[in-house]
């Protein structure tokens, strides 16, 4: 483990909770892809996921400007 500076130690720790993360969805999001039956259905499987995750990206980018509007 690599010697970390005081007070680098919470960003230390997020860096490696969203590695974590990112490597469980795209080890799932390859999972699924993989279950498709031809590369057509890849394709469109991927732009599936691509369309879900733009959604969610613009759900959150709306609470998160509804509540800074509020505050």
């Amino acid at each position: 483990m690599a010697i970390v500076a005081d007070g680098d130690d919470a960003a230390y720790e997020a860096f490696w909770r969203e590695r974590a993360r990112t490597e469980l969805v795209m080890h799932s999001i390859t999972c699924s892809l993989a279950e498709q039956p031809s590369p057509r259905a890849v394709r469109a499987r991927a732009r599936e996921w691509v369309t879900a995750v733009l959604a969610a990206a613009e759900g959150v980018e709306k609470r998160k400007n509804k509540t800074r509007r509020c505050a």
